[in-house]
């Protein structure tokens, strides 16, 4: 198999591939800091979208002969504010991407744990987006869309190499492709917050991906590390419409705040977003190792803003715990560390998986989420935009089968 870098045969007859192509980081060079901030509101978001796109430097940032992935984010199958890609976002970039001469793109569904990205992508409401404006799906645990084949990254892995010392496994699809990660603005749990970087976890990480949790912060780094490599170009649309406060990616408190941001520097976007949530970036560590590594630019006075004066915004978020977090801090970051493999790398793993599963869903989402979620969909502009949504699919007006 074939792409813009080395590829042999193992031993064992798996692809293994040693990339020689640096697109996305030569092509996101002249954009490095340029973040993109643009207020907006339910009757503008898609224009606003498609403006932040072009502000932050699309064009520049991706190649328009190559197919772009869009990288959306599921983190709870079910339509929590602030958690999940949202569909004006997803819409917005779908239209940002035609409009800017990019016509072949695809979105890549990946599952964890404790999401299915089936009942996700139904909830949510991108079966219809993806229907209108003609995007295939497809998904990186499926044999017949993607294979997971060895790669030897050519820049020094912090932890990677140590955690698969077999070898990293990556989808082949992503090699020679532009990917654009399509994160919300909220915090996280394990990672303090969660934006452009760790939107790649589950794309290029199989479902092994939870042997990283110790070692999170630099997993994040060494991954973005790897896109810069495989990829053609990188990109970033962060929807901050609804920010997510408190124990993310799933069960936090909604706030309202109108933001869209976009950028081709994955670290800056990451950085400004949590400068924004009241976070001092350079004391996250994913975004301080990136930083060093100069894989982009975190420190905050060296961000470039376009668009809206957003210097003003500090949200005072903070993190805390829930049921799930303390569990893993007490296996991934505490006394159990030591000895995580013989819970989380033997069959004893099924019963933290079941664990997750039931505090989520059938406790967190029915108890007490539900109703955070309804109170949105009712009280809030966005929630009457999800409404919408709901009712008529797309809301862009653009359908291929008419096009023609």
């Amino acid at each position: 198999m074939e792409h813009t870098n080395r590829a042999a045969r193992t031993a064992g007859g798996a692809s293994e591939h040693t990339a020689v192509n640096h697109g996305a980081a030569e092509r996101a060079r002249p954009l490095r800091g340029r973040v993109a901030a643009v207020r907006t509101r339910p009757e503008t978001v898609l224009e606003d979208v498609q403006r932040a796109m072009e502000l932050a430097g699309l064009s520049q940032a991706l190649d328009p002969n190559a197919t772009t992935i869009l990288k959306d984010n599921i983190s709870w199958h079910f339509p929590f504010p602030g958690a999940n890609t949202t569909p004006w976002q997803l819409e917005g970039t779908a239209l940002g991407l035609r409009n800017n001469g990019f016509q072949d793109v695809a979105c890549v569904q990946n599952k964890t744990v404790v999401t299915n990205a089936f009942k996700g992508e139904d909830l949510n409401g991108y079966l219809p987006i993806f229907k209108a404006h003609d995007i295939p799906v497809l998904y990186n645990f499926r044999g017949e869309d993607m294979r997971w084949i060895r790669y030897e990254p050519t820049a020094e892995m912090l932890v990677l190499n140590k955690i698969y010392p077999d070898g990293i496994q990556i989808p082949d699809y992503f090699f020679g492709k532009n990917v654009l990660h399509l994160p919300t603005t909220k915090c996280h749990i394990y990672t303090t917050t969660t934006g452009a970087m760790k939107n790649a976890f589950g794309g290029l990480l199989n479902t092994k991906r939870h042997y990283t949790h110790s070692w999170i912060h630099e997993t994040l780094v060494d991954l973005l590390a790897i896109q810069q490599e495989i990829h053609s170009g990188i990109f970033a649309v962060m929807d901050g419409t609804t920010a997510g406060n408190g124990p993310g990616p799933r069960t936090m408190f909604p706030e309202i705040k109108n933001l869209i941001l976009a950028s081709a520097d994955q670290v800056a976007i990451d950085a400004l977003a949590a400068k924004m949530m009241g976070f001092n970036p350079l004391e996250i560590p994913y975004i301080r190792l990136a930083h060093e590594r100069g894989l982009g630019i975190g420190d905050p006075k060296d961000i470039e803003v376009v668009g809206d004066d957003v210097s003003g915004e500090s949200w005072g978020f903070s993190v805390g715990d829930n049921g799930a977090s303390r569990v893993g801090d007490f296996i991934w970051f505490g006394p159990l560390k030591p000895v995580q493999n013989f819970f989380m790398r033997t069959p004893l793993v099924n019963a933290f998986i079941f664990g997750s599963e039931f505090y989520h869903d059938f406790y967190r989402w029915p108890m007490r989420d539900r109703r955070v979620f309804e109170h949105w969909l009712g009280q809030t502009p966005w929630g009457e935009l999800f409404r919408r949504y709901r009712s008529e699919g797309s809301l862009a007006g653009v359908r291929t089968e008419a096009a023609g």
